[in-house]
């Protein structure tokens, strides 16, 4: 028996909304013309509490356009700074979006529900708060990747289009995004109150933080310290995850950080067609200051920027000394994951020298590492390495690395099969490229939306075979070379 609440049954308790009101603007979304639904997704909703077979799709997209007002809901715009590109910027917050509330499930897990889109606030600056149905699409994908992938992500529980157009790339159609997450504070939330001098907010803000996102640490003797402790280790975590499957966020600023250790704000995104650490997703990004390679080093110094805001909470050597952890605790992460793609489960001395022997041909040679892995998930250590092989420009160097590793096999407990069916599990048949978000988009802009319907799948189940879609297994079209992404995508 489904026991999922309606839209207007949802449990808003919302903590943020009692915080001092210098800390957001109260607002309302200023409705689209002729909104409706086009992407839903019942795993997020039943995170929430919802009953996914009850909701009617239309009332789903004006509840989102503030046409019929959630009961519960008390709309406001956060306010938070942050460094861009590594300089600070004072004047950010919620200029698009709006955080309607948050809904507590029946296991007492809160979710704040925030639509992006939502029309000018007071920190929309000179912009007109709208999100383009292009961006929009992009970032809906890549929420359904990163969960398909077991990478900590924000997701959205529905997107809607509308009739209304904005000028961007020309003149777009503009679109809404209902995201769901625990968390929507930044690392520029802290930045905002050290900054401008706030630092009894700023106390009030780390307790917050405690109190609804780490209560374990309440007790701890330095419960600052252990928060901060806790947001390196996730962030380290996610970063190496980042790295293990090629994603490139495009826009590593401090207010794209989020305190939960989550993928937040989907810039310029990709994954990698194939292996290239100097790639640039943002072509905004002139210093390639976010290249691929440059994000665990981008990450660890947005972490840095957060010691600092946190300054009058933990003495600084205290923050140093955390800091200087998340080296160790990245390269720990990023083997694991590595390890758990190769089918490597016992520790053996020289498994980082394998991995990292692999890394260079993948770089060296612009292997597609993700299909690659892929490939290798099939490979039986007694079988022909021929299909291997075929990736390599320079086969030599690969069958040297196929020698060590089917060695290296030989210390695992265990058997091929089972080896095997562990690797494909975490190796992905497909992965989300941007030519099939490009493919997507561009059917969406003419009025169809069942090519993103048809993709959705292949994202939330990357592992399975899905029949009739082989050719987003394969090698990407020449023509996505061509694509090219900006701070607008």
């Amino acid at each position: 028996m489904n026991t999922g609440r309606t839209l207007d049954q949802l449990n808003f308790d919302n903590s943020y909304a009692r915080l001092p009101a210098h800390w957001f603007q109260r607002t309302a979304i200023q409705p689209l013309k002729n909104a409706h639904l086009i992407a839903f997704s019942a795993d997020v909703a039943s995170r929430i509490g919802m009953d996914a077979c009850a909701v009617s799709p239309q009332a789903l997209a004006d509840c989102c356009n503030g046409q019929q007002p959630l009961p519960g809901t008390e709309p406001l715009a956060m306010k938070y700074t942050g460094h861009q590109f590594g300089s600070y910027n004072p004047d950010l917050g919620d200029g698009r979006g709006v955080l309607l509330g948050e809904v507590l499930n029946a296991q007492g897990e809160r979710y704040d529900l925030h639509v992006k889109g939502a029309g000018k606030t007071a920190f929309s600056r000179f912009g007109d708060g709208r999100a383009v149905l292009r961006s929009s699409i992009r970032e809906y994908l890549a929420g359904e990747a990163m969960a398909g992938l077991g990478i900590p992500t924000t997701r959205a529980l529905c997107l809607v289009g509308s009739e209304d157009y904005t000028l961007r790339n020309g003149m777009e159609p503009c679109a809404l995004l209902m995201r769901v997450t625990p968390c929507h504070v930044r690392f520029g939330h802290f930045e905002y109150f050290y900054y401008s001098g706030q630092h009894e907010d700023l106390r009030r803000l780390a307790d917050y933080c405690l109190q609804r996102y780490f209560p374990q640490l309440k007790a701890d003797v330095q419960p600052y310290r252990a928060m901060y402790r806790e947001v390196l280790e996730r962030t380290a975590r996610l970063s190496a995850a980042w790295q293990a499957y090629g994603f490139v966020h495009g826009v590593l600023n401090t207010d794209n950080m989020s305190l939960i250790g989550e993928t937040f704000d989907f810039g310029p995104y990709t994954f990698l067609d194939h292996y290239e650490p100097d790639h640039v997703a943002n072509k905004n990004d002139h210093q390639a200051r976010y290249a691929f390679s440059k994000q665990p080093s981008i990450v660890l110094w947005n972490l840095a920027a957060l010691a600092q805001a946190m300054l009058p909470l933990v003495e600084r050597a205290e923050l140093e000394a955390e800091l200087d952890r998340f080296e160790s605790l990245y390269q720990a992460a990023y083997l694991e994951r590595m390890k758990a793609r190769l089918g490597l489960q016992a520790v053996e001395p020289d498994d980082q020298a394998l991995v990292d022997r692999l890394v260079d041909i993948w770089t060296r040679q612009r292997i597609d590492h993700n299909r690659f892995l892929r490939q290798l998930s099939e490979w039986q250590q007694d079988g022909d390495d021929e299909a291997m092989l075929s990736q390599a420009t320079q086969p030599d160097m690969l069958r040297e690395w196929l020698a060590a590793y089917r060695t290296r096999l030989a210390a695992e407990a265990a058997s091929a099969p089972m080896r095997c069916q562990q690797m494909r599990s975490v190796n992905p048949r497909f992965i989300l490229r941007n030519y099939m978000a490009e493919e997507v988009i561009r059917e969406a802009h003419q009025g169809d939306y069942r090519p993103l319907q048809a993709l959705l799948p292949l994202l939330r189940h990357p592992s399975d075979s899905h029949p009739g879609f082989e050719r987003f297994a394969g090698p990407p079209p020449n023509w996505a070379e061509s694509i090219h992404l900006t701070c607008s995508s």
